[in-house]
């Protein structure tokens, strides 16, 4: 048996029992006409055709595959003449799902909706997880989140049903956690428009961070482009116990690769220790590889993915999957890249930062580094959650250090926060008493959603500019995410790290040696945490959150008002006139790391998501200018006066103006957002030059017909001044892998010719040459 078709009797029989959501488990490909599928007919797991295409894989390249390949190849668009050289050649693939949301979902069905498609070609979702602010509490936050944002869920909500996508409503959870619970199974290929999208490969799937424009591709039926990429293993033998968690093993591994070492590469994780390790704290190790800049990561199959599919109602999946587990496991003897070995029996608790995910260092040492640095020891507050953190188990190993506190008569000294990943991990954890015990020691839950991980976050303890530390369970701690301000020292580490922390208020307490003090005088040590992987008593699925699109959507209308200052329509960027690029001015020649953070805030930011011209307010606003060492603070080249760096850029597009962003290294690391990119597009930007890229940004760049090159010498970079103006030569005779010069005009009349290198293949000279990609697109129709 190689496929599963879930027929109208068993999900009706599966509804009519409560599982509500089987009907939107598993991915898939819908084949039978079912009153009550989301798309027309049957969902099946389809793994012949995956097979299939392996079958002729591996006659051409003839030698054993890693699980990666595997899954990568098993989904290319042409099996048989499609070139494979990992690193090196674009492959053209067919994803089975694109997962988009609510932030990211506005422009990418904005996009959509430009394209004059009728109807989505590939199941996908909208997940309303990132507009819901922080501040008191979960109902009441959730209720004015609703409130606030009612004209952007009500224009995804109808353009979801117009065009055949489920809508997942505010409250229902972050899309990865959705995904994990509903979507994802080992071998799938889904594309997210979110960074964190890998998580899926704690389930075994190869799940991919991309912009929207991206998603509309594979939306539209197009195949999609991703270059091959290279496979770093990394063998884990031992097993874990104690204090030691699955974010130790990513935090690790952040350590040694860096926040750009897994750049172009799969991390694929295997050996005898992968089966000491739940599922999803295998979606926690792949969902933080996004910080070490790995295209995604992936586990092979086992039993504790066969555990998690059946207690998540897809018993069938799981069979299946056991059936074909020889095509979802690396071949022996597989040729890895690059190839780590951590034994984790010998791994420590970790704690990272602060202000980068990649700073590493063991719990037991942090207290003295800490002081060394001059941080901040005083921890104020403990966060846990987020769509890295948030499962069943991890609530449930942080609830039993909370329950030792209180029998001893302790609570938190910091304040600590609690953010669950799921309407339905919520509702089981009120069910068994987790949440409960996460109060009592003084512990906020929060709504189901992103929240202070994102920067959605109402903090008012600390002012801003305030220097105080806090500790988070989160993956990404760059300056000012959480909470906007710059002198918050962020770290990351486990919930149990977090929570042990939180209780004891200080980074100088070592959880596995320190001893707390009771309210009586009595000193005690905290037991290292334990917590069920899995609810003995099945999931609680709580509140029905999902909207499934209707089989008739033609009398749905989609309403954008023109006087929306949070929604606009999209006009068309405009074509390459056929000339060179000349006599650019620099908008900004930027210093040091550059995230896509820096280059469109989130936060308040976020409200304009869906409005390209307001939301092109907060461009490079984050990014710390080489003239002057300031933040959104540049010269205007024509007047020689100072403003904000959108300011000038909306300048020189007055003008007639193009220009240049110059960068470092790792340029747009970080979020998938492609506002980043849609942003100095609209603004009149035509070029980035940087001495390096992270691998969503410049896919992003080349889809809205910006030019993103890289220094041929980085020590070039040197040689651009903040009054330079630049001219790009070679254009007309552009190709991929031909370098391309830049010619750069001194104040002082003095020139320097250098070198530029691109990435760009056939198909994305096409789209600069169109003006973007969705020009391209629509010239093809």
């Amino acid at each position: 048996m190689a496929a599963y078709c879930l027929t109208a009797a068993r999900l009706q029989l599966a509804l009519g029992h409560g599982v509500r959501r089987l009907h939107v488990s598993a991915a898939l490909f819908v084949k039978a006409k079912v009153a009550m599928s989301r798309y027309e007919p049957t969902t099946c797991v389809n793994y012949q055709k995956l097979r299939s295409n392996l079958d002729i894989v591996r006659k051409r390249l003839d030698r054993p595959l890693t699980l990666s390949e595997k899954i990568v190849y098993g989904h290319l668009d042409d099996p048989s003449g499609q070139e494979i050289v990992r690193g090196r050649t674009y492959l053209r693939l067919r994803p089975d799902r694109v997962a988009m949301q609510d932030a990211t979902a506005q422009m990418a069905m904005l996009q959509f909706i430009s394209s004059g498609l009728p109807r989505v070609a590939v199941p996908s979702t909208i997940h309303c997880d990132h507009l819901i602010e922080a501040q008191v509490g979960g109902t009441q936050d959730l209720q004015r989140a609703k409130e606030v944002n009612q004209e952007v869920y009500n224009f995804l909500a109808t353009s979801a049903a117009k065009y055949g996508v489920g809508f997942w409503k505010p409250g229902s959870g972050i899309i990865h956690q959705i995904i994990l619970e509903n979507y994802a199974y080992p071998g799938v290929m889904v594309i997210g428009t979110d960074s964190h999208t890998p998580n899926g490969g704690g389930l075994g799937g190869i799940c991919i961070g991309v912009g929207g424009a991206d998603a509309v591709d594979v939306m539209a039926g197009i195949p999609w482009e991703l270059k091959c990429p290279n496979v770093i293993g990394v063998k884990l033998t031992g097993s874990l116990s104690g204090w030691t968690s699955p974010k130790d093993v990513i935090l690790k591994v952040a350590g040694i690769l860096t926040v750009k070492g897994g750049t172009g590469a799969i991390v694929e994780y295997h050996g005898p220790g992968v089966d000491s390790i739940s599922c999803t704290g295998m979606g926690t190790i792949c969902n933080m590889g996004a910080e070490i800049g790995a295209t995604t990561s992936v586990f092979p199959y086992n039993h504790r993915m066969k555990t998690y599919l059946e207690k998540t109602g897809r018993g069938e999946i799981a069979t299946l999957s056991e059936e074909n587990k020889d095509i979802l496991v690396p071949d022996p003897g597989c040729h890895y890249d690059q190839l780590i070995e951590i034994n984790l029996s010998e791994l420590k608790p970790h704690i990272n930062g602060p202000f980068t995910p990649d700073l590493a260092h063991p719990v037991a040492e942090i207290g003295a580094v800490a002081e060394k640095s001059g941080w901040p020891l005083e921890v104020k507050v403990g966060l846990i959650g987020s769509c890295t953190n948030s499962s069943y188990e991890d609530m449930g190993r942080a609830a039993s250090l909370a329950k030792q506190a209180l029998d001893h008569g302790l609570k938190c000294k910091a304040q600590f926060t609690v953010t669950p990943g799921s309407e339905q991990i919520r509702a089981t954890i009120e069910r068994d008493g987790y949440a409960k015990i996460l109060r009592d020691v003084g512990g906020v839950v929060l709504a189901n959603a992103c929240g202070p991980c994102i920067g959605q976050w109402d903090r008012r303890d600390v002012k801003k500019g305030e220097k105080n530390t806090i500790v988070t369970s989160f993956n990404r701690n760059f300056t000012a995410r959480n909470d906007a301000n710059p002198a918050t020292h962020a770290f990351v580490t486990s919930p149990e790290i977090v929570t042990a922390l939180a209780i004891a208020g200080t980074l100088k307490f070592n959880p596995e040696t320190d001893y707390l003090t009771a309210p009586n005088g009595e000193k005690f040590k905290l037991v290292p945490p334990t917590g069920d992987e899995l609810p003995t008593r099945d999931f609680d699925p709580g509140q029905d959150t999902y909207q499934q699109p209707p089989p008739d959507s033609s009398s749905v209308h989609v309403d954008v008002n023109p006087q929306s200052n949070r929604l606009q329509l999209l006009e068309p960027f405009e074509k390459w006139d056929g000339r060179d690029l000349e006599d650019m001015q620099v908008l900004i020649k930027v210093k040091g790391k550059c995230t896509t953070d820096h280059i469109s805030a989130a936060g308040p930011w976020l409200k304009f998501r869906g409005h390209l011209d307001n939301i092109s307010n907060n461009l490079l606003i984050g990014a710390v200018n080489i003239e002057n060492d300031a933040v959104n603070k540049v010269r205007n080249q024509l007047t020689g006066e100072y403003g904000g760096v959108p300011d000038i850029a909306r300048y020189y597009k007055k003008n007639g103006i193009q220009w240049v962003v110059v960068g470092d290294e790792n340029y747009g690391e970080g979020s998938s957002r492609e506002h980043a990119a849609l942003e100095p597009r609209h603004l009149g930007g035509r070029v980035i030059i940087v001495k390096s890229f992270a691998r969503i940004h410049e896919t992003n760049l080349k889809k809205q017909g910006l030019l993103p090159l890289t220094f041929a010498d980085p020590h070039d970079y040197d040689k651009i001044r903040p009054d330079d103006k630049i001219s790009i030569i070679g254009l007309k005779k552009f190709a991929p892998g031909k370098p391309l010069k830049a010619v750069l005009k001194h104040s002082d009349g003095s020139q320097d010719t250098i070198q530029l290198n691109h990435t760009f293949n056939e198909t994305q000279i096409e789209w600069f040459q169109a003006g973007s990609a969705l020009n391209r697109m629509k010239e093809l129709q």
